[in-house]
């Protein structure tokens, strides 16, 4: 679905990180497009047309299980773009992606990418940077999952989450923070009481707002730094800052 007005596509950053001769040559093919939240972009199987670079919107890939339990695996904002692990080869989505945060995406087709890709360098370079980057996120996701607590997974993934929106107040309730997690509701549910009374959060009717952002990094797991590091050292300037309180 086409957006009205006129944005500037490099809002996001991996497109914001092409010098403009390269970019110049994506520009054309580029769709800027809605995400509301809970769409389903691609769903376990369906054939990837599109790759999506985010703006302020925010996408999960998320593990579908034979028991309809879901886990997340993968987040993406607008350090990032969405689609291309499944498109290397069989053309077919890994996972669900679903957006958790309402916002605009530009798009662009795969064919249109893969030639303009072929003919620049840089921008071949710059996404096989970002699919490492991807890669490892992924590895450290799935290991955070595995073995540790549900109180420093839920810092991590709020944290991920603050990065990549421009407020304080993300839209979570309970029911979705534990599809993300692969765990019961009543757990985040005693969770996030527990990080509320301690004053890292505020809950709402609208969401979680993050009251102490140092708080919450001194509670999540290991995994949140580790990310951000391996995104600064393959990507320089693109993973995106927390908003400014």
């Amino acid at each position: 679905m086409a957006h009205a007005p006129k944005a500037d596509h490099r809002t996001n950053r991996l497109l914001a990180a092409l010098v403009p001769e390269d970019f110049a040559l994506l520009e054309p093919h580029l769709e800027l497009v809605d995400l509301k939240r809970g769409q389903v972009l691609y769903e376990t199987g369906n054939a990837i047309s599109h790759a999506y670079f985010p703006h302020d919107a925010m996408v999960s890939l998320v593990n579908v299980m034979e028991d309809g339990g879901t886990v997340e695996v993968g987040l993406f904002g607008r350090e990032g773009v969405l689609g291309l692990l499944g498109a290397l080869v069989t053309r077919e989505a890994f996972g669900r992606y679903i957006v958790q945060m309402s916002g605009t995406a530009s798009r662009i087709s795969f064919e249109r990418l893969n030639e303009v890709r072929n003919a620049c360098p840089n921008l071949r370079d710059l996404i096989m940077r970002y699919g490492e980057a991807l890669l490892a996120q992924t590895f450290q996701t799935v290991s955070c999952n595995a073995v540790h607590v549900v109180e420093a997974r839920c810092c991590r993934w709020i944290l991920s989450m603050h990065d990549r929106a421009d407020q304080d107040t993300l839209p979570l309730t309970h029911e979705f923070l534990a599809e993300m997690l692969g765990v019961q509701r009543s757990s985040v549910s005693v969770v996030t009481r527990t990080l509320q009374t301690a004053g890292l959060v505020q809950q709402s009717r609208g969401g979680i707002t993050v009251i102490d952002r140092a708080g919450l990094e001194e509670t999540a797991c290991e995994c949140y730094a580790k990310i951000r590091r391996i995104y600064q050292r393959l990507l320089p300037g693109t993973y995106p800052q927390p908003p400014s309180r």
